[in-house]
């Protein structure tokens, strides 16, 4: 029993030692691989700030497509609008003649 009290702190320093550069071990392959992807991040945000202009340009086409074609669908709700509002006050005004041509016959 007194052996084993001996011998057993000596097995788990031994163990916590061998966990200890393990985990040193483990920390610097960690920071290397950080440092990679750090370097791609850098490398994908410079290739996406190249392509700003492209995305600048195409959000101003499409903005400009998007007023163009609200003006044309008003224009031609103006004029369909018209259209059937000059069919409404004709058939209004031939109300009004008939209206008109038989109050002049009943007097």
């Amino acid at each position: 029993m007194d052996a084993l009290t001996n011998i057993l702190p000596i097995i788990i320093y031994i163990l916590g030692s061998i966990l200890l550069v393990v985990l040193i071990i483990l920390g610097i392959k960690l920071i290397g691989t950080i440092n990679k992807m750090d370097k791609v991040v850098d490398s994908v945000e410079k290739k996406v700030d190249s392509l700003n202009g492209l995305f600048s340009i195409v959000d101003f086409i499409s903005d400009t497509m998007a007023d163009m074609s609200d003006k044309l669908v008003d224009g031609l709700g103006y004029l369909i609008g018209k259209l059937f509002s000059k069919k409404k006050k004709k058939k209004k005004a031939k109300k009004e003649n008939l209206e008109r041509d038989e109050n002049n016959e009943e007097e």
